[in-house]
């Protein structure tokens, strides 16, 4: 005999089911907007009117942003503050996670409590200014590095999670001859892959979305961060002609400057949409892990 169950749906649950749909169109609009008038065509372009799908298809937009040395160069700055600032923050949030769960450390719970306290307390955006123009780092892209290698929220959790492995593996570890560095790196590392994955993502997001910091230090348009760009771009149109100077050489044609703010948009938004699906799965597992035991 088998037993069936037939979930039968509610008027509450159609209800809800209709407002989330209703909600997602409303929230996909604006992108599709975005998206569909950075592919249309020049010269079929009219301001101002909706795009739902473009009329006539072209990539005019997209060749001649990536024609200009303004992006290109907002583009390297970005790549090198999203890759050298995300490996820095995982070896030093990893490496301060892991000294913080040995209990025996002279001193530790001083420690932890001083990360504890840059959880609820901030030194403030004046402060850190000084901190950065004492140190010589204004106008250089270490500058939105060197003062973000770590948090308090990331160690916490970060310690959380290494917390929980099995102390019977680092103990198995060290009777068998490694020391702290051989623990680390032969049983920590290896185990802690959920996690890693998990702020891989949320290190390299963050730095990819620089903005505020990069307005505030750094002052060489050459070196601005695509988000600074785009956000000109966007609502300062004397910045596309200075775009346009640095296009390639025979290149006359130059697309409206709608069409080429989207292209824009899309560009800088591209990498993440891409990388995200690869680690959205480690998320939950790696957050909640280490999220269980404080």
């Amino acid at each position: 005999m088998s037993f069936v169950y037939k979930n039968k749906l509610t008027v509450s649950d159609w209800v809800n089911y209709i407002l989330l749909v209703i909600i997602a169109v409303i929230c996909l609009f604006p992108f599709i907007y975005v998206l569909s008038v950075s592919f249309t065509d020049p010269d079929s372009y009219i301001p101002l009117k909706f795009y739902l799908f473009p009329e006539n298809w072209s990539l005019a937009a997209y060749e001649y942003i990536l024609s200009t040395a303004s992006f290109i160069n907002s583009l390297l700055s970005t790549t090198f503050i999203t890759v050298v600032g995300t490996i820095l923050n995982l070896v030093f949030t990893l490496t301060m996670a892991y000294a913080l769960t040995k209990r025996k450390v002279p001193g530790i719970k001083f420690i932890m409590g001083c990360v504890i306290f840059t959880l609820v307390f901030s030194a403030g955006i004046v402060p850190n200014y000084l901190l950065v123009k004492e140190l010589g780092l204004l106008n250089s892209l270490w500058a939105l590095i060197l003062p973000n290698l770590t948090n308090a929220w990331s160690l916490i959790v970060v310690k959380s999670f290494i917390d929980n492995l099995p102390a019977e593996l680092q103990e198995a570890a060290i009777m068998d001859g490694c020391n702290e560095l051989g623990v680390f790196f032969r049983i920590i590392l290896p185990l802690s892959m959920p996690v890693i994955a998990a702020f891989t993502l949320f290190f390299a997001v963050a730095h990819w979305n620089q903005y505020f910091q990069a307005l505030v230090y750094l002052t060489d348009s050459d070196k601005w961060t695509l988000q600074v760009l785009v956000k000109s771009l966007v609502i300062d149109s004397e910045t596309i002609g200075a775009a346009s100077r640095g296009a390639v050489a025979g290149d006359s044609t130059q697309p409206p400057s709608e069409t080429i703010r989207m292209a824009s948009i899309i560009l800088s938004m591209l990498p993440i949409l891409v990388v995200y699906p690869f680690l959205q799965k480690h998320f939950a597992k790696g957050v909640m892990l280490g999220s269980v035991k404080g």
